[in-house]
């Protein structure tokens, strides 16, 4: 049976290990790195460090496998990552001999984190990220897990959240635009979503 329930501490390498298995435009991308953590540095740890009561998980009798993390304010998490997070990672990637191309990637989005278009952030100032291991694809759990963070989010009134998905990843931008969520705009490798809340 899926539990949805709030983050706790000891989900932290849950989230590293969600993060990694779905990496690579929602399939695993664990045989692209040679390092399982840095997909996660980016895109799930720090909410559960940082920010951990907008985090929600999902488990099941195997344990946590999937999560839903995110920010209302994405502008003041982009201050904190840079006081709180980056600074120690910069220092721990500053070797980067033997890391693959992808290991590099990441490390230059630690180093050089790339900025959310402001004027999406304007108008939908929290944002999202949500994972899901494939066995729990397919039974509305992510539905679930969107339906728990954005009830919180209007009670905090946010105003409206965005989300950058994968170009790549058609099951992703499915599911996201049958969940109320816009395409607002396409870059190079990223779609765009938005929705007012």
């Amino acid at each position: 049976m899926v539990e949805l329930r709030a983050y706790r501490p000891e989900d932290l390498d849950a989230l590293y290990a969600i993060c990694l298995q779905t990496g690579n435009a929602g399939q695993d991308a664990t045989a692209l790195h040679s390092d399982p953590q840095l997909v996660g540095h980016l895109y799930s740890a720090p909410y559960g460090v940082l920010e951990p009561g907008n985090v929600f998980v999902a488990t099941d009798d195997d344990g946590v496998a999937g999560y839903i993390v995110g920010t209302h304010d994405t502008r003041q998490f982009a201050e904190r990552l840079e006081r709180n997070w980056w600074p120690e990672l910069r220092e721990r990637y500053a070797d980067i001999s033997g890391m693959t191309e992808a290991d590099l990637h990441r490390i230059a989005a630690i180093k050089r984190p790339p900025a959310t278009p402001a004027d999406l952030v304007a108008r939908y100032p929290a944002h999202i990220h949500m994972n899901l291991l494939p066995r729990l694809r397919g039974q509305r759990v992510g539905s679930r897990l969107l339906d728990m963070w954005v009830e919180q989010a209007r009670s905090a009134g946010v105003s409206g959240i965005h989300l950058g998905a994968s170009d790549t990843n058609s099951g992703g931008i499915a599911f996201w635009t049958r969940s109320g969520f816009t395409p607002v705009r396409e870059e190079p490798g990223v779609v765009w979503f938005g929705m007012d809340l």
